[in-house]
């Protein structure tokens, strides 16, 4: 098992080393870094033929609940995992387990028997001579006994996410259903970060869900440090946005392309643009979607967002279409060196007001809208509404109309 810090040692012995790392859940900032464009990352979801999704469940320890689920495991010829990670009391766990099915063989292994012990104790489990094995978490990656089907994970509450997926990839490695079971203590609160992370295991179940997993643990525990060895934590020090631009700058600057300039547009028009909660329930997830949205600099670009957007989350909500539109606005108006857009009104009379910064590009837009887009002086412009164009729908499709006709003439 390499850890963070093994890593970035191999990292440093050859500064110019391309890394190809394999994981079943990237930490946070392995996570973070890929999503900045930093690490490049691909998804494989496809789970080997006939492999099925494993059953979890949150339960307290109920020695009747956990004698009926090995009962049913061993009456189907399997065998079992139980999990606790204390090696001070694990004899005694086992002793509670032998309690709970005495006609059961159960076996004890965890890291501080000697390499023979260990080595005969997994054989044995291997070769069937036990049924259930009682051990640490050193079974939690390298195993593959296809007839081990159920793990019980005793204390669930305190291993991390990426812990409990790898835990419960220990079983459910045929075609047999797998059971998983986590168990936490009836007689104590959970903390709310324990609770989102047993919900997390119970909620993503399906094969290939290792992304999603990473997804949530990157919620619950932040990004990390781009530089160095922590692995999870919160960007405090400069917010979120300025962290993303910078880092994505200083990474273009190192690959020798150019710097990514922000799409300075500022829009006040009559509309709501916004990703509802509803929508995008995830905070992390919703203010990563605000960035992802920033970053886009194409109408065709922004037109597979949205598509993207829909697979994800389902059709859009009218705030988040007017996001989106906003976005398009956005990226046509900045072509024209405009800088802002807003509605001025007085009675009876609306009117677009456009600040721009190079006076040649306005007037020649001015001229391909047949001057009803006034040049009043050496900032602002004026296009004049007419009463059917003042909804908000017509506005938008007007300023595209205008932005986007004459976009071949820059």
């Amino acid at each position: 098992r390499f850890g963070v810090t093994h890593k970035e040692h191999f990292k440093r012995l050859r500064a110019e080393v391309d890394l190809l790392t394999l994981t079943a859940t990237p930490i946070p900032r392995t996570l973070h870094l890929s999503l900045l464009g930093i690490r490049d990352i691909s998804n494989l979801e496809t789970a080997p033929r006939d492999r099925l999704a494993i059953e979890t469940r949150i339960t307290r320890f109920d020695p009747a609940l956990i004698r009926q689920a090995i009962n049913r495991e061993l009456n189907r010829e399997g065998q079992v995992f139980f999990v606790h990670n204390r090696v001070m009391d694990i004899h005694a766990v086992a002793d509670r387990v032998r309690s709970i099915v005495p006609e059961a063989r159960v076996a004890v292994g965890h890291g501080q028997m000697s390499g023979d012990e260990l080595e005969q104790t997994m054989l044995d489990f291997v070769q069937r001579k036990a049924d259930i094995l009682v051990a640490t978490t050193i079974i939690e990656s390298g195993l593959d006994i296809p007839n081990a089907n159920t793990i019980f994970i005793n204390e669930a509450d305190h291993y991390g996410l990426a812990d409990l997926h790898q835990l419960r990839g220990r079983v459910g490695r045929y075609k047999h259903r797998a059971y998983c079971y986590l168990l936490v203590d009836g007689q104590r609160n959970l903390s709310m970060a324990a609770v989102k992370r047993l919900k997390a295991i119970e909620e993503f179940t399906e094969l290939g869900a290792g992304f999603k997993i990473a997804m949530r643990d990157l919620e619950i525990r932040g990004a990390g440090n781009i530089l160095g060895t922590q692995q999870s934590g919160h960007i405090a020090a400069v917010g979120y946005e300025l962290y993303c631009q910078l880092m994505e700058n200083a990474v273009r600057t190192l690959r020798n392309q150019p710097v990514r300039r922000n799409l300075e547009v500022n829009l006040d028009l009559p509309w709501r643009a916004y990703l509802p909660r509803d929508y995008v329930p995830s905070q992390r997830l919703k203010i990563e979607t605000y960035r992802r949205l920033s970053r886009i600099r194409r109408p065709e670009r922004l037109a597979e967002f949205r598509q993207e957007l829909q697979d994800r989350y389902g059709p859009l909500p009218e705030a988040a279409e007017w996001l989106l539109r906003s976005q398009e606005l956005r990226i046509l108006a900045a072509r024209w060196h405009v800088e802002s857009i807003h509605v001025e009104q007085h009675p009876g009379v609306m009117d677009l007001v456009l600040i721009y910064k190079t006076r040649k590009r306005i007037d020649r837009l001015s001229a391909l809208s047949n001057k009803r887009l006034r040049v009043v002086d050496e900032r602002s412009a004026y296009f004049r509404l007419k009463p059917p164009e003042r909804t908000p729908d017509a506005i938008y499709h007007l300023l595209k109309a205008l932005l986007h006709s004459a976009e071949d003439r820059l």
